[in-house]
This record gives structure tokens, sequence and C-alpha cells, in this order.
């Protein structure tokens, strides 16, 4: 379950990768996209909390798990229940907090990776989905752009819709959904976003000093 979990997060980044600017059915979505793309670019380091929720077949909702994202360029810290995950652009750490072990990987070999990262959740809108604004809704005051997003080649997904909640007043994502293939369902809900974070240089290595009696498996070749 804990790897799941991990992979369902770097999928949630994944999305803010790879959302398509140059290609779109709906052009109002096209357009929204391309705003929240160009705003993105003016980011510095982005330190976001989260809370996660999926959801089984029948639509029945897991406990909400908490989370949190620190990034800066190609780095990045992630923590969720029971992990964090260090990277400083060219070595993943892993950290297992149940069982005290920290996993240690070379970013372009990492199992977890592969095309997903984290280091752009928030920033880069590129290509890869077909979009369609499917509303635009009241929240108090705010309102909000409900984006559908479709892979244009859903066979190499495990997800059939991404749905994007954006505050359209500050330009910024509040909620990701993803529905998948099996049935199943996550729920992303973004508690705070600060696009220009102060974050110390160790936030994206492991210090093995912090973590006495750590025990250190290194996948590196």
């Amino acid at each position: 379950m804990k790897k799941i979990l991990i992979l369902c997060v770097l999928s949630a980044c994944a999305v803010l990768l790879k959302a398509q600017t140059e290609e779109s059915a709906d052009p109002k979505a096209r357009e929204i996209i391309q705003s929240l793309s160009k705003k993105a670019k003016t980011y510095k380091a982005i330190k976001a909390e989260f809370t996660i929720v999926i959801y089984d077949r029948n639509k029945q909702p897991g406990d909400p798990q908490k989370g949190s994202l620190c990034s800066k360029g190609a780095k990045y810290r992630l923590d969720i229940k029971n992990q964090t995950v260090f990277c400083d652009s060219a070595t993943t750490w892993t950290y297992l907090k149940d069982a005290n072990e920290v996993q240690i990987n070379n970013v372009e070999s990492d199992p977890d990776k592969g095309n997903i990262s984290p280091t752009s959740i928030f920033t880069i809108y590129e290509k890869g989905f077909k979009s369609h604004l499917e509303s635009e809704t009241k929240s108090g005051a705010a309102t909000m752009d409900v984006i559908d997003l479709y892979p244009k080649r859903p066979e190499q997904e495990k997800y059939h819709t991404l749905k994007l909640t954006i505050n359209k007043d500050k330009g910024t994502i509040t909620q990701i959904m993803v529905l998948m293939k099996d049935g199943t369902s996550v729920k992303y809900v973004v508690n705070s976003f600060n696009p220009d974070a102060d974050l110390p240089s160790g936030t994206f290595t492991f210090n093995k000093k912090d973590y006495p009696g750590v025990e250190v498996e290194d996948l590196r070749n």
C-alpha cells in the first residue's frame, strides 16, 4: 500500500507536467491552461501542502492523508504518510519511516520515477492531453473552472480522465481528481501553496545523521 500511495502522488504530479497547451478541442480550456502555464513560469521555489483521499470502486472514501511538497528546479522533497522522498536532481532517497530504512536510486534508474516527476508540480504545462472546460462554478467569492483532461494515448495510462479545479481569480490549482480505469479514483486537495518559499539548502538531500540506526539500501548501479 505504501508503494501504491507514493506512485499515486507521483502520478498526480505527472499530470501537471504533461497538461497540454498546444492542442485542445475546447479553446476556452486551452486559454485557461495557457494562462496557468504563463503564471507558473514565474514561480521560484514551491512549498505546498495537500490532502489525498483514495476512493474504492463503490465511491467510498478511505481515510484522508496529509502530505507536503517542496521543489526548486529539478530538486524536490515529498512527504506523505510513512514516507519521505528526497531528490537533489541526481539521486533520490526514499525513506520508509516505519522500517527506518532508506532506498537510494539514481534519478534515471529510479523505478518509481520513469517520466514521472513532482519537480514541476504547479509549474509547467506541456503536451499529452485533450482538454474540455466542464464547468465554471462559485466557491464562496471565488470562481472555479473545472477542466477535464483526456490522455491522447489512453492505452498507456491507468486513468481515463483527470479533473483539474482551478481558482480563476488566483490562477492556481486547488484540486485534482484522477479517475482510474479500474473504477477507483484519487482526489488531491491543495491546502496551501507558496510559490516563493525560502527553502534551506539541506531540504533536498537525505542526511543519515538525522536518522539514527537507519538501514541503507543502495540500489544505484
